[in-house]
C-alpha cells in the first residue's frame, strides 16, 4: 500500500488537497488530505501531483535504428519528464510496424527495456489493408499514415484511393487513423540559401496542411472513421479542423510543444536542430494553436519526439537535414512555461497531455487521470521552479535539442508508474518497471 498526499492534487474534478491511496498498482481511493496513510506515504506538500503524461506521438526507432533512439533511452527520457505512457509510432524502425510479424519484432525488442508503459500504433501503407484487422487483434491502438513521403523507404505514403479501402476497417474496429497531413502537390522545391530557415519554411506552406485536412475530413465523412491530425502547425490548419468538427465529422487534432513555444522568428539560419515537418511557423500561427487548445478544436499536445544522430541534422543545410525534434523529457516544462504565461492551470495541462491522449489511444479509464480504478501513474512537480536546459544531462540517446540553454519553468521531482517510483532526485530509481499495453 502507498499513499501520496498533497495540497495540489489534480483530480478529475479539479485541483484540490487530497490523498491518493494505491494498492496493486491501481488507485483504490482518493480521500482528504488529512486521511491516515495506507502503508508507505509520500508527502508532496505544495508541489503539484498530476496524472502522468501520456505521449501518443513518440518515435522510438527500435529495432533497426536503435542508434537513433531505443526503448531504454526513450523511456528513461519519458520517466525524467513525468511521462508515464508512450505510444510508439510504426515508422523509423526496421521493420516498420505494418504486419503482425513486424509488430512481434517490435514487442520482442521492447520487452524488458521499458521504464514506463508502452503502447504501439500500427501503420497504413500501400498493400497492407488485409493486415489491419490482424494488427488490431494483436493489440495496436490505432494506425498512422503519411500523405507525403515519410523520409524512410520502409514506410510508404498513401493516397485517397488506398485510404478508401483501409478506413472502413478502422471505422468498424473503432480505432483512430493518425495522419501526417500535407499533400505532396502543394509542397515546393527548395530554392535559395540552404542555411536559410525562411527558405526551408517556404517549401512546406500551410496550404499543404489545409488541403490534406480537407481531404481527410471528406474521407472521414464517407467512411465513418475517426481521423486524428498529428502535429497541426498553422492557424489555417486549426480552422480546417474546426470546420470539419462543425459539420459533425469525427476529426480531432494535436499540436506539439515546439509549435507552442517557438516561432520562425526564433530560428537562426543554419540551426537545423529546429527543423521539423511541418515547419515551425509565425507568431500568429502559434497564438492560433493556443486558441485551438483552449477552445477544444485541438484535443491534445504530443511531442512528435523524433531523434536522429547529430550528423543527420546536417548543420547549416536545411534541405539535407533530418526533420525531427527530440523533446520527450522536456514536454511538461516547455508547455507549462507557455501555458502559465497565458494563465492556464495544471488541470488544463493534464487535460491536454494526459486525459485526451489516453482517450485517443483507447486507454481512458486506465491512464491519464487520477481516479479510482486507474493505474497509479503520477508525476510530482514544481510549477514555479525554473531551470536552464543543459542538453548534456538529458536522458535521450542524442543530446541535440533546440531547447538547449533555454530557461523553462516546471521541474519534475518524482514519477510513479503503476505505483512504482521510477524517477526521483534526478535519476532512474526503479528501472524496467514499464509494461507493454
Amino acid at each position: 500500500m502507498l499513499t501520496i498526499r498533497g495540497r495540489r492534487v489534480v483530480c478529475v474534478d479539479g485541483e484540490r488537497p487530497a490523498s491518493v491511496h494505491i494498492d496493486g498498482g491501481r488507485i483504490v481511493s482518493i480521500g482528504r488530505l488529512e486521511d491516515a496513510a495506507s502503508g508507505d506515504a509520500v508527502d508532496a506538500g505544495d508541489l503539484v501531483v498530476s496524472p502522468g503524461l501520456v505521449d501518443t506521438h513518440v518515435h522510438v526507432n527500435e529495432p533497426g535504428r536503435t542508434e537513433w533512439e531505443g526503448f531504454d533511452t526513450a523511456t528513461r527520457a519519458a520517466a525524467a519528464g513525468g511521462v508515464t505512457t508512450i505510444v510508439d509510432m510504426p515508422l523509423n524502425s526496421i521493420p516498420a510496424t505494418t504486419t503482425v510479424g513486424s509488430l512481434r519484432a517490435k514487442t520482442d525488442a521492447a520487452r524488458g527495456r521499458c521504464h514506463v508503459d508502452v503502447a504501439l500504433w500500427g501503420g497504413v501503407v500501400p498493400g497492407n489493408e488485409s493486415d489491419l484487422d490482424l494488427l488490431v487483434d494483436a493489440g495496436v491502438r490505432g494506425f498512422k499514415c503519411f500523405l507525403v513521403p515519410s523520409g524512410v523507404d520502409e514506410f510508404e505514403h498513401v493516397d485517397a484511393s488506398i485510404l478508401r479501402r483501409a478506413m472502413p476497417t478502422l471505422s468498424r474496429r473503432r480505432v483512430p487513423l493518425l495522419v501526417h497531413a500535407e499533400l505532396p502537390e502543394h509542397l515546393r522545391p527548395h530554392r535559395g540559401n540552404a542555411a536559410s530557415y525562411r527558405d526551408y519554411e517556404a517549401t512546406r506552406p500551410s496550404v499543404a496542411e489545409v488541403a490534406a485536412i480537407e481531404m481527410m475530413a471528406a474521407l472521414a465523412h464517407d467512411t465513418g472513421a475517426h481521423v486524428h491530425v498529428v502535429h497541426v502547425s498553422s492557424s489555417d490548419g486549426v480552422a480546417a479542423i474546426a470546420r470539419a468538427q462543425a459539420s459533425g465529422i469525427y476529426v480531432t487534432g494535436e499540436t506539439c510543444p515546439h509549435y507552442l513555444a517557438m516561432t520562425d522568428v526564433d530560428v537562426p539560419d543554419g540551426a537545423t536542430e529546429f527543423k521539423c515537418a511541418p515547419p515551425i511557423r509565425t507568431p500568429a500561427d502559434r497564438e492560433a494553436l493556443w486558441r485551438g487548445l483552449e477552445s477544444g478544436e485541438l484535443a491534445l499536445v504530443a511531442t512528435d519526439h523524433s531523434p536522429a544522430p547529430p550528423s543527420m541534422k546536417c548543420p547549416g543545410d536545411f534541405p539535407r537535414a533530418w526533420g525531427g525534434i527530440a523533446s520527450l523529457e522536456l514536454s511538461l516544462p516547455v508547455v507549462w512555461t507557455q501555458a502559465r504565461e497565458r494563465r492556464r492551470t495544471p488541470s488544463d495541462l493534464s487535460r491536454w497531455m494526459s486525459t485526451a491522449p489516453a482517450a485517443l489511444a483507447g486507454l481512458a479509464g486506465r491512464k491519464g487521470a487520477i481516479a479510482v480504478g486507474a493505474d497509479a501513474d503520477l508525476v510530482v512537480w514544481n510549477p514555479d521552479e525554473e531551470f536552464l536546459v543543459d542538453a548534456s544531462r538529458l536522458q535521450q540517446r542524442h543530446k541535440l535539442t533546440p531547447y538547449a540553454g533555454r530557461r523553462l519553468r516546471g521541474t519534475v521531482h518524482e514519477t510513479f508508474v503503476r505505483g512504482h517510483r521510477v524517477w526521483a532526485q534526478g535519476r532512474l530509481v526503479h528501472p524496467s518497471s514499464g509494461q507493454l499495453l
